[in-house]
């Protein structure tokens, strides 16, 4: 899909803040009510965005520790790639996991409430996983830049 200056406008407004109303989202962006709808319609249709979320702060809900995962498996095949990823999908401190090149297969960001949630969590989920030859666990010190897409 081809985005013109209008679409950039309106998703950059709604990287900054999903909740806008209509009215706003379209005087920021120079458009009527109605095109400007269209247009995040027609964008929601085609994937370009693909929901609406909001962000939790993780300290204050009891997560404020995230962990960056390396994780090697033994196998690469299809099925071995597929498995462990569906073993991932099923842990819900995942936040998110990677298929990456390098040293490592994947880079996993997992959030816990600390070193013994932490502890716990490798014993009776991730180390259970079948598969996984190699980790390396980091803990994030602090987040510099919490990222929004570059659209120009």
């Amino acid at each position: 899909m081809d985005l013109d200056k209008f679409d950039i406008a309106i998703l950059e407004a709604l990287q900054r803040d999903a909740r806008i109303s209509l009215n706003e989202l379209s005087s920021q962006v120079g458009l009527t009510s109605s095109p400007c709808w269209t247009r995040i319609k027609r964008m929601e249709e085609a994937g370009v965005i693909e929901g609406y979320s909001v962000r939790i702060n993780a300290a204050k809900s009891g997560r404020g520790d995230t962990v960056i995962v390396q994780a090697t498996l033994d196998s690469h095949t299809d099925d071995a790639l597929i498995r462990f990823g569906q073993a991932l999908e099923a842990i819900p401190e995942v936040l998110d996991a990677y298929l990456v090149s390098g040293d490592y297969d994947y880079l996993i960001r997992i959030a816990v409430s600390g070193t013994a949630d932490y502890e716990r969590l490798l014993r009776e989920q991730l180390y259970k996983i079948p598969g996984i030859r190699h980790t390396k666990s980091s803990f994030v010190l602090r987040q510099l830049k919490a990222g929004k897409l570059p659209l120009r």
